[in-house]
């Protein structure tokens, strides 16, 4: 059975919340979760880089002089690639990187993700938190007080538009939704960093056969 630290967002340690790792899979698999990292690369690609090649420029398709006896260097048409103003040889083309996981992989390796992070101490949920007004100020204080203003995922219940508000233009803190939650966005930063509602709703996810986004 996991446990994850629980704090007040003054970050004093209040209790623990337990987890049990078999809803998260059990143990880390490193492969999937470089999979999911990959693709989800792959898929932010625009692959729309597009060069001229030879057919594709103007000229005549007329040898410029013979082969031999010229004393010069073989040479085609003015549209060779090694002519000014040639097409370019290997010339790129628009093309789809995009790379497919099944929906099961995908909340699989967000599930693990969560768990490298809880076995890594590097998770942690805040309860009582509150606000009213959008403030910066306190919300950073809070972050550095539970050691997580290095660089962190804070994941909230829906929409939470003060606490989006309040953390958005901290560097390296993304806030999201805990349903949006997805393997890349958890492994590229330090902390995680949930809410008690998020928490909940996330055991709640992974209990009924690991559903949202992933």
């Amino acid at each position: 059975m996991l446990t994850v630290p629980v704090y007040n967002p003054s970050g004093t340690k209040i209790g623990d919340e337990s987890l049990d790792e078999e809803l998260l899979g059990g143990r880390v698999n490193a492969a999937l979760l470089k999979q999911a990292v990959v693709a989800y690369h792959a898929n932010r690609r625009q692959g729309s880089a597009q060069t001229k090649s030879r057919a594709d420029v103007e000229g005549s398709s007329r040898k410029i002089y013979r082969q031999k006896g010229s004393g010069r260097a073989r040479m085609g048409n003015v549209r060779t690639p090694q002519r000014r103003g040639g097409g370019m040889a290997f010339a790129k083309r628009p093309r789809d990187f995009r790379q497919t996981l099944p929906v099961k992989m995908r909340r699989l390796a967000r599930n693990q993700a969560v768990l490298a992070k809880i076995q890594s101490a590097d998770a942690l949920i805040i309860e009582g938190l509150k606000i009213e007004a959008p403030k910066t100020a306190p919300f950073a204080r809070m972050l550095a007080a539970v050691e997580a203003d290095r660089g962190c995922v804070f994941a909230t219940r829906g929409i939470d538009t003060g606490i989006y508000r309040s953390g958005r233009n901290i560097p390296r803190t993304e806030i999201t939704d805990v349903a949006a939650l997805n393997a890349h966005q958890i492994l590229s930063r330090r902390k995680l960093v949930f809410t008690r509602e998020a928490f909940e709703q996330f055991k709640a996810i992974v209990g009924v056969g690991g559903g949202g986004e992933g």
